[in-house]
């Protein structure tokens, strides 16, 4: 068995965590800790979680985790970079679904997080966790920082085209528009996530820039070798869960001339959470919700020369904890399906 904890379980990656690895058969829950709730029963806090979890929240310290395997950060940023050195040190593995370890470059990660970063050694140790793209780094890695939820929906979508040794699009001229549901926000108290506020309405943020654009355009070059340039915008919609992102790209003549349909199902024919959906398809973020898949389906408006890919995740699980249990499978040479299997909630 497994033995893992959890630093930062009240929150909605936390509590999603704590869901999939309930139910995993080779996980053993070891500690969940919060600072504000210690000795506090996790079910009390989570209901769904009684006769499941039986373990009490516990203080954030080395000392609470020593005898895990693997320690799942689901923390604010600047929280995993304080106090992820010591368990690397004493032999445990790191999963940090927040940003601390996932931007390579530390002036670009001060510059978007507004934070100096404490660990710039071992963030050159970290291995950037979307695991289609990064999987054998991930078995062997030490520490991950795990890819950002809207990163993970844009990345998936473009990664046949940008990993082709041919460029088949105009890399320079990437075009990302991206929804999300409220959840992404966290679970916290803020007016713009209130229901009355956010009910009924719909609304860009982060036009000018969002934190998550360094990481998609570097994620890209860790694919392909290859710079690429993308307009990212972000948008609130009034749902709990899910991201929806459609991307739009420029096909060039090597592009026109590939069987894009193809491309892709041949790409993904492996990839056991990648479904590429038959021609003409629109996939909906309820097919996915809950669940750690990711859908897509490719669109060319008029035969023209634009691409376009909808693809759709559940932005708390393959976009955040379902994403990590899967990286943990990877790392312990488990199949990445294992206590992931769960299919999507309709209605």
């Amino acid at each position: 068995m497994i033995k893992v904890g959890i630093v930062g379980g009240t929150g909605y990656t936390g509590s999603e965590l704590l869901r999939l690895l309930a139910l995993h058969p080779q996980a053993e829950l070891k500690a969940i800790t919060s600072r504000g709730e210690v000795g506090q029963p996790v079910a009390d806090m989570f209901p769904a979680l009684r006769k499941r979890v039986n373990i009490a929240f516990s203080e954030p310290t080395f000392e609470s985790l020593k005898d895990c395997d693997v320690v799942f950060f689901a923390t604010p940023h600047g929280v995993a970079m304080a106090q992820s050195a010591e368990l690397v040190n004493a032999g445990i593995r790191v999963i940090d679904l927040g940003a601390d370890f996932r931007l390579k470059n530390t002036t670009e990660f001060e510059k978007w997080y507004g934070m100096p970063h404490s660990e710039p050694e071992l963030l050159g140790q970290a291995c950037y966790g979307l695991v289609e793209s990064a999987r054998e780094e991930i078995k062997k890695a030490k520490l991950v920082g795990l890819a950002g939820c809207y990163p993970t929906a844009v990345q998936l979508a473009l990664k046949p085209l940008i990993s082709h040794a041919t460029p088949l699009i105009d890399e320079s001229s990437i075009v990302a528009d991206c929804k999300s549901g409220v959840s992404g926000a966290g679970r916290k108290a803020a007016v713009g996530s209130l229901f009355s506020e956010a009910s009924e309405s719909f609304k860009a943020y982060g036009v000018s820039g969002h934190r998550h654009l360094p990481e998609i355009e570097q994620g890209l070059e860790l694919i392909s070798g290859r710079k690429a340039q993308i307009t990212f915008t972000p948008h609130l919609v009034p749902m709990v869960r899910g991201i929806l992102a459609t991307t739009y790209v420029k096909l060039n003549e090597h592009g026109l001339n590939t069987d894009i349909q193809s491309l892709y199902e041949q790409h993904y024919a492996n990839e056991y959470f990648v479904d590429v959906m038959p021609k003409g398809s629109l996939p909906d973020t309820k097919s996915v919700r809950g669940s750690n898949f990711v859908r897509i389906a490719l669109h060319r408006p008029q035969g023209r020369d634009t691409l376009v890919i909808v693809s759709v995740i559940d932005n708390l699980v393959k976009g955040a904890a379902g994403q990590a249990v899967q990286a943990m499978n990877a790392m312990f040479d488990l199949p990445e399906h294992t206590g992931l299997e769960q299919l999507p909630l309709s209605p």
